[in-house]
């Protein structure tokens, strides 16, 4: 059965979670994935609880075999050069080239699109980072939990007589992939009809504030702030 994305070629330079996630949706619906991990710096995630029979270890990681089922895996250590150039040939490879890392370190390895377009002219490119690239919060770097924060989802979760309690887990990491997937999908439509490549720059705290748009609504055209509420919800519950 055809699917989705197959036949297409992931090279996949994302770490943790929403990355990770993104291609591993790509991966079930078809696509051929090689994820690059890092020789000198392990992905977080693979230490993450829980582990297969309680044991540490960095195979262990329920989370890294969830995220990261149906895809291929090589490591390289992306400090020396020999190491970037196989990463080069595998763009010639490559439909997609994803990563989640704060902003300039695929322009310190020499593989932002600017210069993956000169090895590819229509390479579709995806990059995750906190506030996006370009703005004054450009370089901040953090994790899921942050953003649950910066998007409000912390403050808006809990009790009204309580301080704010945090979603399960990195809330806005298990939200985002579902936009990643179809800005992905997009962008390979785009290149079927025009030849063109795409780059992609999610911001992740603007794709979150998108699942609170109703709380930004309220507050822009009525001028009310929402708050915790516990278990009412002001249509549905009591």
């Amino acid at each position: 059965m055809t699917t989705a994305f197959s036949g297409v070629n992931v090279l996949d330079f994302c770490w943790v979670a929403i990355g990770p996630m993104t291609t591993r949706y790509l991966a079930d619906f078809g696509a051929n994935v090689i994820r690059v991990e890092s020789i000198k710096r392990i992905d977080t995630i693979r230490t993450a609880t829980p582990l297969k029979d309680n044991q540490p270890g960095i195979n262990n990681s329920a989370y890294f075999a969830n995220y990261n089922g149906g895809k291929q895996s090589m490591a390289l250590n992306m400090g020396n050069p020999k190491a970037r150039e196989i990463a080069r040939e595998l763009v010639e490879w490559a439909d997609i080239v994803t990563e989640n890392f704060t902003p300039g370190i695929m322009e310190r390895w020499g593989l932002d699109y600017q210069n993956l377009k000169k090895i590819k002219p229509d390479i579709i490119m995806f990059s995750a980072s906190m506030q996006g690239r370009g703005g004054p919060f450009s370089n901040h770097p953090g994790f899921g939990p942050v953003l649950t924060a910066l998007s409000s989802h912390t403050n808006l979760t809990g009790w009204p007589d309580r301080v704010p309690t945090s979603p399960y887990g990195a809330y806005t990491d298990f939200l985002l992939p579902r936009l990643a997937v179809a800005a992905i999908g997009a962008a390979l439509d785009h290149k079927q009809r025009t030849g063109a490549g795409t780059y992609l720059d999610m911001s992740q705290l603007e794709g979150s504030l998108y699942f609170v748009a109703d709380a930004l609504m309220n507050f822009s055209g009525n001028g009310k702030v929402d708050m915790r509420n516990g278990n009412k919800h002001p249509t549905f519950a009591p």
